[in-house]
């Protein structure tokens, strides 16, 4: 018996790795998918609330205005905020060739030679490199929300024959799981996404507060920029935090100041986004934080950038099937949160 189980944790492992590596190679493919499926979970009772008083299709181009207007408004607030201060930082490219000037020489007089490194390697060629990467990579983004796009309006369509051809299956167990399972699902994003927004909403107004009580010009400017990307975990507070430190060292003459806004703004963002809010997404959610992080690291790795917005879902999602069914049941169980346990076996 135990070699038999040994055997087969060690078949299991190897599917787990085989299904990841085409995962990753077919990101192209999967990722709008799965970007879709969690929009129509999140937009679906509005979808359903209107084709109750209005025709099916007028109820979708509704439902759709209303999503991409949502989403182009928070694109809209990074866009303002960073406008703004972008304005501000050409304004000052000449303190920022002086400080940098400044930085050469201090390393050259301790024997660290970065002028020869510089030149070698950051040149007309990697600069021509670069802007091609970064073309490339807004092209892929508008053809990744295009075909996302395309897949929220053709699953919200189909979302009602879908429901009855599971609930038609034979084999009543699986149609239970399906239906049980995408409900629970698609309520959980929506909480999920309820904390985040939660999250978002307090890390704007600290980081706003914090840059107002300091003096650091664009105070409000920070605290939206920070309110926006909080909704992509690690990389977009990341962002959040260097560019005020930027502005910092041509506002502050003491490079201490500097430092010290640098380190407080870590602070607020690393107690906000690893601390509160994976315990926050944890109790409210039935998730274990230690997941939380892991799907956040191992989407990212996938799938990059948007591997990092999708990866709690898919690990919510993966749970949240797994404790509809007694097989799996004990998945759910070890992984999920202190709220699972006091709600008990779905």
């Amino acid at each position: 018996m135990a070699v038999d189980f040994g055997f087969k944790s060690i078949g299991g492992l190897a599917a787990l790795v085989v299904i990841a590596a085409a995962v990753a190679q077919a990101s192209t493919v999967f990722a709008p998918l799965a970007l879709a499926l969690f929009i129509i979970a999140i937009v679906w009772p509005l979808q359903q609330r209107l084709q109750s008083r209005m025709p099916k299709l007028l109820a979708l181009a509704i439902t759709i205005i209303v999503t991409v207007a949502t989403c182009l408004a928070f694109a809209s607030f990074a866009v303002w905020g960073f406008s703004r201060v972008g304005r501000s930082i050409v304004t000052d490219t000449a303190r920022y060739q002086a400080l940098y000037g400044n930085l050469i020489t201090w390393l050259d007089n301790h024997g660290i030679s970065v002028a020869g490194l510089w030149a070698e390697h950051f040149n007309v060629t990697w600069l021509l490199r670069v802007t091609q990467l970064v073309t490339g990579r807004v092209n892929t983004t508008l053809s990744f929300w295009l075909i996302a796009l395309v897949y929220v309006v053709l699953g919200l369509l189909e979302v009602d024959d879908m429901r009855r051809k599971v609930a038609a299956l034979d084999n009543r167990e699986a149609a239970r799981v399906l239906l049980e399972g995408s409900a629970a699902t698609a309520a959980k994003f929506r909480k999920y996404m309820l904390v985040r927004t939660q999250m978002s909403i307090i890390t704007g107004l600290l980081v706003g507060g914090f840059a107002w009580i300091t003096g650091l010009q664009f105070a409000l400017e920070w605290g939206v920029i920070a309110f926006a990307l909080n909704y992509v975990p690690f990389v977009g507070p990341f962002i959040a935090t260097l560019f005020p430190t930027l502005l910092a060292m041509t506002q502050f003459d003491s490079w201490q100041a500097v430092v010290g806004i640098f380190v407080c703004l870590n602070i607020i963002q690393f107690v906000v986004g690893s601390y509160v809010e994976p315990r926050v997404s944890g109790n409210l959610l039935a998730i274990s934080p230690s997941v939380v992080l892991f799907s956040i690291f191992f989407w990212t790795f996938l799938w990059g950038l948007f591997g990092t917005f999708i990866g709690v879902p898919i690990a919510l999602a993966i749970l949240t099937f797994c404790g509809q069914h007694p097989s799996s049941r004990w998945l759910a169980d070890l992984l999920g949160g202190p709220a699972q346990t006091k709600t008990g076996k779905p």
